[in-house]
């Protein structure tokens, strides 16, 4: 109930910061350009930016650097795990976002990778000829239904987001997210606590290890680091929302491997 109440209240905020509907769709564009989004609270955000860049000096980088060296086929099967279990996440937004094909498509290599995969840790599912899928989350769902972002923000720790995709996130954990329901909000006796904060952990020396040289160079060569991260991450916001790898105004973002949201 408190966790109901506390989505509902965000909710709220988020609407009075311009996430409006749009009737027929044909300002979802607009709505997500760059350009188009505020930074409402660009004191805060720069003040949390400085404060994750400080725990990625002490240990997502360094821990980073350490996983770069591991053999390449424990990298891959790591991020083929990682990706495979994205899928509880992508397959209800597929069917919330009327991609009924896909929904199956995804569940098929869910469980051919889960299973035959070895939880995951062998794409299986593509050696077979399976579509490679295109990950989905409730703030993408939330975009498709015309809501506008609102705000740029920066959350601690959990980094670039936007007060919808802020507002979404927090589905997760009202029951949107089948992995944190097995392991954290229920006891299955087969999932710990840990594994889900675990693989939350994993995931993001993954992206910052995929990313390590794209990073380290932004930041040496930008004339303001936070603005040039802030312009990345929306791009590559807009182009997941459109489902398009059209590189967006003059920043070519396609140096980073991935840029996760949820």
């Amino acid at each position: 109930m408190i966790k109901k109440l506390i989505v509902i209240i965000i909710t709220t905020i988020a609407l009075t910061f311009n996430v409006s509907a749009s009737s027929d769709g044909e300002l979802l564009l607009k709505k997500n350009e760059p350009s188009e989004i505020k930074d409402c609270f660009e004191s805060l955000n720069r003040a949390s930016f400085a404060l994750n860049q400080g725990l990625d000096k002490v240990i997502f980088k360094p821990v980073a650097s350490v996983y770069k060296t591991l053999p390449s086929p424990i990298k891959t099967g790591v991020s083929n795990s990682l990706n495979n279990l994205s899928n509880v996440v992508t397959i209800p937004n597929n069917i919330l976002q009327g991609e009924f094909s896909k929904a199956g498509v995804n569940t098929g290599r869910f469980l051919i990778n889960t299973t035959v995969g070895i939880l995951g840790f062998i794409d299986v599912a593509t050696y077979l000829g399976f579509t490679e899928y295109e990950k989905e989350d409730y703030g993408q769902s939330l975009a498709s239904f015309g809501i506008g972002p609102g705000c740029y923000i920066v959350l601690p720790v959990l980094g670039p987001s936007t007060a919808r995709d802020t507002v979404a996130s927090l589905t997760n954990f009202v029951g949107g997210d089948a992995w944190y329901n097995v392991t954290v909000r229920n006891d299955t006796h087969y999932f710990r606590d840990m594994d889900y904060y675990t693989s939350k952990i994993s995931a993001g020396v993954d992206f910052r290890a995929k990313n390590y040289d794209s990073i380290e160079n932004l930041k040496d060569n930008s004339l303001d680091f936070y603005a040039s991260v802030k312009s990345l991450y929306l791009q590559d916001r807009q182009q997941k929302i459109l489902n398009t790898k059209k590189i967006i105004e003059t920043q070519d973002d396609s140096g980073w491997e991935e840029i996760e949201n949820q």
